[in-house]
């Protein structure tokens, strides 16, 4: 059996085009070795982010920039970074633009932090003169239609390459969204409006495409798996979790045979995300199938195939945002708040994101899940503790898809022990107004709990997608 991991998973295809007006070439002969040995040095600082550059050559010309637009528009980029070396006319750059079918990034990165006033000649200040073309640039995007983002420093400017970075980082996931296959398995949760979600608005709102899939897909896999898969499986789940006193043998072998359907199943059917839910009835097999999801489920997720529960497919979304920007992002739904501590108390029973648990994630066997059907294993673990990120998916009246966000910070306290993944996250404000803040903000009952402080890379991936971004803070 082969499972895709993010590891060979696709990398943000990044098109890049240098240049600079061809009139000074003749008059100031040193100037183009100089520019191009600068697109040099940005094709290779380029080609150290993890993604698949596209070059496309240095323009001097109306006719050469045309030309770069068919390149670029046959490579399906997912960005495009035009480097202004030195002043170039708007006619340059807007058939790149307007043809990729890809956002643009314009970075205008000088030789150094400054120029040698006193020495300098003409030609040597032209290659410090990559800002004098951006308000133009800016000027003929708003007039042809064409979103205009920008990155000015210099050519080791760390500060730069940071903003540069998470351009494509946010192109990463603009990827991911376009070209994922999210699974979609069982039935609603009785009951819950807010998940419930008209699957032509991922493909609308996002790209990619909703796999709908049978849990009658998932009971074959299981019965299908064989006595040395279990071992295995058996094996790693001893080496990641703590197991407590309470792990029923019988329930942990089934919870390990279903987390091995689970890997088949993502693996036959490509999936990079997946919801699901079933309630089931008097321990029929899709009731046990449904109750033995949570092991495999959050090794999934720590494999980077987020996988909750509840059939919320909006939350595995943002659960696979927040992975593709290396923050995990676990299923979560508030819990209670703690207004002595000063904390929300935020997490979910069932499976959580593995690879971001303070500690060794504990294994705990429940007699009863609460509110659903079934008995088994669950996870229970804390968010590493220091600043979190919360990521929502929200749905508007309309339809329409936004990202929803707020910051804070996980510190240390009392946790229940009832098989829940628990965090306590503080604000900075009274937790009850924090709380009326967040649920006015339309971003549903889940969402995505990662780590670090993640607004600057949510605001890019707004730009990149289209999707408002909702900043919640009190």
């Amino acid at each position: 059996m082969t499972v895709r991991t993010p590891a060979v998973a696709r990398k943000p295809r990044i098109g890049l085009v240098a240049g600079g007006l061809g009139a000074y070439w003749p008059q100031f002969p040193d100037l183009l070795p100089q520019l191009r040995r600068s697109a040099g040095r940005v094709t290779a600082r380029m080609r150290e982010f993890d993604a698949e550059v596209v070059d496309a050559g240095f323009i001097s010309d109306a006719r050469e920039g045309a030309e770069a637009a068919e390149k670029l528009r046959a490579a399906d980029c997912d960005l495009i970074v035009g480097f202004l070396t030195t002043y170039m006319t708007a006619t340059m750059l807007v058939p790149v633009a307007q043809r990729s079918g890809a956002p643009v990034l314009l970075i205008n990165l000088q030789p150094t932090p400054s120029m040698d006033h006193a020495s300098f000649d003409t030609g040597q200040w032209l290659a410090y003169c990559g800002a004098c073309p951006l308000p133009e640039m800016a000027n003929a995007f708003e007039r042809v239609g064409v979103p205009f983002r920008s990155v000015s420093g210099h050519l080791e400017d760390e500060r730069a390459w940071g903003r540069i970075g998470r351009w494509i980082r946010a192109a990463g996931v603009r990827s991911v969204l376009r070209h994922g296959r999210h699974g979609l398995m069982g039935h609603l949760y009785p009951g819950m409006y807010d998940v419930s979600t008209d699957l032509t608005m991922v493909p609308a709102s996002l790209g990619g495409h909703v796999e709908v899939v049978e849990f009658d897909d998932l009971r074959v896999r299981v019965e299908r798996v064989e006595d040395g898969e279990l071992t295995a499986k058996l094996d790693e789940t001893r080496e990641v979790f703590e197991l407590a006193d309470s792990v029923v043998e019988d329930d942990l072998r089934w919870a390990a045979r279903v987390s091995v359907g689970l890997d088949r199943l993502v693996a036959d059917f490509d999936l990079d995300s997946l919801a699901y839910y079933h309630r089931g009835l008097d321990g029929e097999i899709h009731e046990r199938l449904g109750a033995g999801m949570i092991l495999g489920s959050s090794l999934l997720t720590a494999r980077g195939v987020p996988a909750c529960g509840e059939y919320e497919l909006r939350t595995s979304l943002a659960m696979l945002i927040a992975d593709r920007l290396g923050a995990g992002g676990s299923f979560t739904e508030l819990q209670a708040l703690d207004f002595t501590a000063g904390v929300v108390e935020m997490g979910h029973d069932g499976p959580g994101h593995l690879a971001i648990s303070e500690r060794k994630p504990l294994l705990r066997g429940l007699g009863v899940y609460h509110g659903k059907r079934g008995w088994g294993v669950s996870v229970e673990f804390d968010v590493r503790h220091g600043p979190v990120t919360l990521v929502g998916v929200g749905q508007s009246r309309d339809g329409r898809y936004r990202l929803v966000a707020a910051e804070g910070e996980i510190v240390p306290g009392p946790h229940l022990e009832i098989g829940n993944t628990t965090s306590r996250v503080d604000f900075g404000c009274d937790p009850g107004e924090w709380t009326d803040a967040w649920s006015a903000s339309g971003v549903g009952h889940h969402w995505a709990l990662a780590t670090g402080r993640l607004l600057p890379e949510l605001r890019a991936i707004s730009g990149l997608t289209g999707l408002d971004l909702v900043e919640v803070s009190v």
